[in-house]
């Protein structure tokens, strides 16, 4: 990229923005150059040979070859490209929306949704998947004012041949030079970069062409035996047979009418000469080279996709639970494409976008792409029902996004339950709540009443006795008494708990102390059980708070008795 006059407008760095840039094709192609149109192939005449060469040229940043193949084979591969065209379309299928996190600008927020309700929006989305055959994509927005924003108009995929990566650490992704070399690195939001993390290494040695060319080579020159075989199996095998005293023109004439009949179905030959035909079975073509494309391309798909049920039927048929796995198996990468989608969405879009407009933000709104679950709504409707009248919150963006209800709009008609059917479902759901508060109430008054039975002493003295263990007076009780009233046996041993935990640190530390030390001294096992034995652990506290306990539990146990 050139370096132009810089603006006012500032981007999500700070910096700014080069606006020129933004509005020109800085990789548009070229007539002649380096981003000139590329009309050689690499399939041609592909040997194992010039793939390794091909290979090892991409390893040291010389990836144009490679990149060729990769076009190649997604023209002359039949079932490479459907299984990327799956894995590509696969997107189509989740659901894009504009998340607004607590301190975003509202006006961001409405400024974002209208990028992603643009039409091209998902093409771009689309063009961005091409990164995982190649390792990785690159497109081009143009930016215009337009309804009173700086906004994309277009967005242009870029040939990956156009670029090249560093030649120290292949990590930054370089404008290619005239000269072949890597130029000025590439940025947003003049760019948007797309580098699928399929595995750890180099960006050019990630993509699935990679190792899916291995398969292209061996299953091309499986094809070209193959047709060869087609090409004559179905004739059958001629034998011309002549007599001793033949002459050499008599053989030469034999030979040319065996030739001759495979195309005419017809022959002149000398008199004492025969021609045998001899049947082959086409069924072994079938077994050893259709066997062996069919394995070759089993691996494809598991290299793009993750399984091969989905990808193809297999003679032997499969299961519904194998089936539902590999399934399964597909979604998690779908789920993985779309948040590599939307995590470059982000970086190199909606926050330069939002930075222009608006200025930086502390605070971005974010885009994501989410594939929608297959839930089982009955279930779900049936656990809210009776959970919600309970007193279970539950939000309703959380219920749409299970249930892939969209938010209605202001004007929209709404769906609604019959008036005499909601207020059944009300009167139910007050019946509830009003058991809850009963529940709640009861257990709150028992609480309070255990609670509240440390009165006066002089109240507790006309109802009991002085404990002969502790001294303390405790409520007494006779059998005749109503058991629902006043105070039972019960209600003092938690009192007695409740006063037992009053002082629970006081028990707990000097316990802990010791512990602590002794354990956070040894190396091993063994060495902790032994400073444990050593350290003399305080717990007279603790004997004391249960010794306490004890005697007022006994002395309870004695005047009840």
């Amino acid at each position: 990229m050139v370096e132009t006059r810089r603006s006012s407008i500032i981007g999500p760095d700070g910096q700014p923005i080069m606006v020129p840039l933004l509005k020109g094709e800085t990789a548009a192609p070229e007539r002649y150059g380096a981003r000139a149109l590329i009309h050689y192939s690499e399939a041609s005449g592909l040997t194992p040979a010039r793939l390794g060469e091909i290979m090892r040229g991409a390893n040291m940043g010389l990836a144009k070859p490679y990149l060729t193949l990769a076009i190649d084979m997604e023209e002359r591969y039949l079932h490479y490209a459907s299984q990327l065209q799956t894995r590509r379309l696969a997107l189509d299928g989740v659901t894009i929306s504009v998340s607004a996190p607590k301190g975003v600008n509202p006006k961001a927020v409405d400024f974002v949704e209208s990028l992603i309700a643009d039409p091209m929006f998902p093409d771009m989305v689309a063009s961005l998947q091409d990164g995982v055959g190649k390792g990785y994509s690159v497109v081009e927005p143009i930016w215009e004012y337009e309804g009173g924003a700086l906004r994309p108009v277009v967005y242009q995929h870029r040939d990956p041949r156009y670029f090249r990566y560093d030649e120290v650490g292949l990590r930054d992704l370089c404008l290619l030079d005239d000269s072949g070399l890597p130029g000025p690195r590439i940025e947003a939001p003049y760019f948007m970069k797309h580098e699928p993390y399929l595995r750890a290494g180099s960006p050019v040695r990630r993509g699935v062409a990679r190792s899916a060319a291995w398969a292209f080579v061996m299953q091309t020159f499986a094809l070209q035996d193959w047709a060869a075989f087609c090409e004559i199996y179905g004739i059958p095998f001629r034998i011309g047979k002549f007599h001793s005293s033949a002459t050499n023109e008599d053989k030469a004439t034999l030979l040319r009418a065996v030739r001759a009949i495979a195309n005419d179905a017809a022959a002149i030959i000398p008199q004492g000469m025969e021609i045998d035909f001899q049947e082959t079975n086409g069924n072994r073509g079938e077994a050893v080279f259709g066997n062996f494309i069919s394995y070759l391309d089993g691996k494809v798909s598991l290299i793009i996709l993750g399984q091969t049920m989905t990808a193809e039927v297999s003679k032997s048929g499969g299961s519904l639970a194998q089936a539902k796995v590999q399934e399964n198996v597909r979604m998690d990468i779908v789920r993985f494409d779309a948040r590599q989608n939307s995590a470059t969405v982000n970086r190199d879009l909606i926050r330069p976008a939002v930075a222009m407009n608006f200025g930086p933000q502390d605070i971005y709104p974010t885009v994501q792409m989410e594939l929608a679950e297959n839930e089982d709504l009955a279930a779900l409707g049936a656990f809210l029902g009776q959970a919600v009248p309970l007193g279970l919150k539950v939000s309703q963006s959380y219920v749409r996004k299970r249930a892939s209800i969209p938010e209605p709009d202001e004007d929209e008609e709404l769906l609604g339950a019959p008036a005499a059917q909601a207020d059944a479902s009300q009167e139910e759901a007050e019946k509830r709540q009003s058991a809850v508060g009963d529940r709640q109430s009861e257990k709150g008054a028992k609480k309070k009443d255990a609670t509240g039975k440390k009165v006066a002493a002089e109240q507790l003295a006309a109802l009991g006795t002085r404990c002969p263990s502790c001294g303390e007076i405790h409520g007494t009780r006779l059998a005749a008494d109503d058991p629902t009233q006043a105070i039972t046996a019960l209600d003092d041993t938690d009192t007695l708990v409740d006063e037992a935990l009053t002082d629970w640190r006081e028990i707990r530390d000097p316990l802990l102390a010791g512990l602590l030390a002794a354990v956070g001294r040894a190396e091993n096992y063994e060495e902790a059980l032994a400073n444990i034995e050593k350290a003399g652990i305080d717990s007279a506290p603790l004997q004391e708070a249960v010794a306490r306990a004890t005697a007022k539990s006994r002395g309870l146990g004695d005047v009840r008795d």
